[in-house]
């Protein structure tokens, strides 16, 4: 898992409004502004210009991390990790993609906070697809356009099938996931000797002899995958994919490539695009 940004921003753990004024009162930045502290950091690694850019898009988090509020989890805890997203956002954004960063951030600052609720909201988790992740977020706000009963009715298990494009089955089960009470699964100690907990009835596959045949199986023929597809390029090609998207440690920067091949950041990047089409060209015809 890749590491957050190791540097101070304000703390939530104390008065949430006085965090958020605090937010608040970081002024935004230019694109200019923010396009300069992007390249810093990008470029020579400066960990001031990173926590720059953090502070001035605070006010993004605590704007997104309100819309989660209905799930019943701490406001404080839901801007904290938004805070997570965004230090991840700023540690991967390439200036030289020309998007701002508050574009590019969104995506991980709401993927860190899903991911916090659908670990925290129940024991047992209710979306382990991204087809149920999408249907769990937007189930609620659409269940909650409904006046009357908190269970829907057929009809409406319908029309919201249909505004979500998925069968009405999957709706309804989503809706029992969402509405069912949590189970304790190892029991009570006041249970009795003769009573059987969940837990009980539950087999650990993990070390089953087929599923251990068939993950090795799959691995192997990933692996296999993948070193076609990069023998199937040119040398320049391959080693710019590899420093990219394959190093083990930190990847190359557009920039570190444009000088070891003598050319501009523009033209690794697009040789980067071509070589990621021709790839997966290749692994779709495997």
């Amino acid at each position: 898992m890749t590491q957050a940004l190791a540097f101070p921003v304000p703390s939530t753990a104390g008065n949430i409004d006085a965090y958020i004024q605090a937010a608040n009162r970081v002024p935004m930045l230019s694109e200019a502004e923010e396009n300069q502290l992007a390249r810093r950091f990008h470029d020579e690694g400066d960990l001031e210009a990173a926590r720059q850019l953090v502070l001035s898009h605070l006010r993004l988090v605590i704007s997104i991390a309100r819309g989660y509020l209905g799930y019943g989890l701490p406001h404080a805890d839901l801007i904290q990790e938004g805070n997570v997203g965004l230090m991840k956002a700023v540690k991967r954004f390439d200036p030289d993609r020309g998007v701002r960063l508050v574009s590019f951030a969104i995506h991980w600052i709401k993927a860190e906070i899903h991911e916090y609720i659908l670990k925290n909201w129940r024991l047992v988790k209710v979306a382990t697809t991204k087809a149920q992740r999408k249907l769990f977020f937007n189930l609620r706000s659409l269940k909650n356009g409904f006046e009357g009963s908190h269970s829907l009715t057929p009809e409406q298990t319908e029309e919201i099938a249909g505004k979500l494009g998925v069968k009405a089955e999957e709706v309804a089960e989503m809706e029992t996931r969402m509405t069912g009470h949590d189970l304790a699964l190892e029991g009570s100690p006041d249970d009795g000797e003769e009573a059987y907990a969940p837990i009980d009835y539950l087999a650990d596959s993990h070390y089953e002899p087929t599923r251990v045949i068939e993950g090795k199986e799959y691995a192997r023929l990933q692996d296999e995958g993948l070193r076609t597809a990069l023998e199937g390029l040119d040398p320049r090609s391959r080693r710019i994919i590899e420093a990219r998207w394959l190093a083990e440690d930190e990847s190359a920067t557009l920039h570190e490539l444009a000088a070891e091949f003598q050319v501009s950041a523009e033209r690794i990047r697009q040789i980067e695009v071509k070589a990621l089409q021709k790839m997966r060209g290749l692994l779709t015809a495997a």
